[in-house]
């Protein structure tokens, strides 16, 4: 048997590659969109991909499942559980596999027996792994999905909070107890394989580590140490961190599909500072990805800055309408990268970009922006003639913030910018400086006026002023 490990930084999503090399046959359970990886792979392990393992519709990322259905005719192994609500669409043309609590299929030598872990969304399934192709007549390991993960579980609240349907949130906390429980009874030795680690919005305290075992969960994961629902209700559903707007969208493509990378239209080149003007005259998003630093030095009026680092993809996700074409000035050199990580998300809307240093060297009024420390701050707000928006997560700020500061989370505030009080000069703080930075952008772009930036962030202001 064969087994490795894929993960994406940039969503903390893991998948994984089961073959049996016997049969030189392989699947990849929770497949990302990119399925250039898995293709590289199997090409050097001798093996032909025959299908896709979802355990669930996943709603943070654009699974890879159709994209593998049309490059090797493989099989779609999905979930047929939950009501018609979380039943899979658009599977016309594609072989496929509906699966139910107790159902078992091969892959060679492989056996993959089926588990309904209801809690994360009314739909989602585990498959527990053994391999046949030597002694073993027991399971190895069991992959989970966003059922568990190391040191967290799944959160049951995305469908209410994300996709808007009501009184879902405890219903699934209800079902995530019943699922805990038979967890629990598995036996201690078996691997764990979780479709996510740290970074994730899909549970609130994910750990780091690649896998774990039952038993290692079952002695040290918060969520197992409950022997009441109620109780365990009560702390599942407590300090959920905001889902990303985005995750509605994942959910229904996800559900009745999207189309092929190979479909996507090819962009073009912007490469003079008018096409830019002229797309932000006519209320279209354009996308500055250098660093802060750089943006803040000098940059297009109404431009917004996500610098394409490793939260990119989150960032995008919140602030970019899937609904309207938007264009990126960035390095060329990043472009390929940049795609991957947009269409990741189903961010397909991309339909130009510009060389950022060229463009921006053509054009002769740039706009900036300043930063000011914690202690020029506290003198600010002793005098009584700045505001202070804060917009970090809810959780970070119930966990304490500047006594005065006005919170709006990043993610949102492109939606609320009525609210922020403008009689006085604005400071956008976050926890370090790195969010307040892309709100800035935002401010900016709306014409707030002169809006200043919290080097340091709130960190910094526990260090030195609290």
């Amino acid at each position: 048997m064969l087994l490795r490990y894929f993960y994406d930084e940039k969503l903390a999503h893991a998948s994984y590659m089961v073959g049996c090399q016997a049969k030189g046959e392989a699947v990849i359970v929770d497949p990302m969109r990119n399925i250039a990886p898995y293709i590289e792979t199997a090409e050097e392990e001798g093996l032909t991909i025959v299908g896709a393992l979802e355990t669930h519709i996943h709603a943070d990322f654009v699974s890879g499942s159709r994209e593998l259905a049309n490059k090797f005719d493989a099989t779609l192994y999905i979930s047929d559980e939950g009501d018609a609500d979380w039943k899979y669409q658009n599977l016309e043309g594609i072989k496929y596999q509906l699966l139910k609590d107790g159902d078992s299929f091969n892959i060679g030598n492989l056996v993959f027996d089926v588990l309904h872990t209801p809690g994360h969304t009314p739909e989602s399934i585990s498959f527990m792994l053994t391999d046949k192709g030597g002694v073993a007549d027991e399971p190895m390991g069991i992959f989970t999905g966003d059922f568990v993960f190391v040191g967290d579980i799944g959160r049951p609240d995305l469908l209410e909070k994300a996709a808007g349907i009501k009184g879902t949130s405890e219903a699934g906390a209800f079902a995530m107890y019943d699922s805990v429980e038979r967890f629990k009874k598995l036996p201690d030795y078996l691997q764990v394989w979780p479709a996510h680690g740290a970074g994730s919005a899909c549970g609130k305290a994910l750990g780091a580590v690649p896998s774990t075992t039952i038993g290692y969960e079952k002695r040290f994961n918060w969520a197992m140490q409950f022997n009441d629902r109620s109780s365990f209700v009560d702390a599942l559903l407590d300090g959920q961190p905001e889902p990303p707007t985005y995750f509605a969208v994942m959910k229904h493509v996800n559900k009745v599909g999207i189309q092929l990378i190979e479909q996507i239209p090819a962009l073009t080149k912007l490469t003079t500072a008018t096409e830019v003007k002229q797309f932000i005259a006519d209320g279209l998003q354009v996308i500055d990805t250098r660093p802060a630093e750089e943006f803040a030095e000098g940059h297009m009026k109404g431009t917004i800055n996500v610098p394409f680092n490793k939260s990119f993809t989150n960032w995008m996700g919140w602030l970019v309408d899937y609904e309207k074409p938007f264009y990126v000035l960035t390095d060329e050199a990043d472009l390929d990268e940049m795609l991957i990580a947009l269409r990741s998300i189903g961010i397909d809307n991309l339909r130009g970009y510009g060389d950022a240093k060229a463009i921006l060297n053509e054009e002769a009024e740039l706009e900036t922006y300043q930063s000011i420390t914690v202690k020029q701050l506290k003198e600010r707000m002793d005098k009584e003639d700045v505001h202070v928006l804060d917009i970090r997560n809810l959780t970070e700020w119930n966990d304490g913030h500047i006594n005065g500061a006005q919170h709006i989370m990043l993610g949102t505030l492109q939606q609320r910018l009525a609210e922020i009080k403008t009689d006085k000069q604005i400071v956008v703080q976050c926890g370090s400086g790195v969010r307040s930075a892309i709100g800035i952008s935002i401010l900016l772009a709306n014409d707030v006026k002169e809006p200043l930036n919290l080097a340091g962030g709130y960190e910094s202001w526990v260090k030195e002023i609290v």
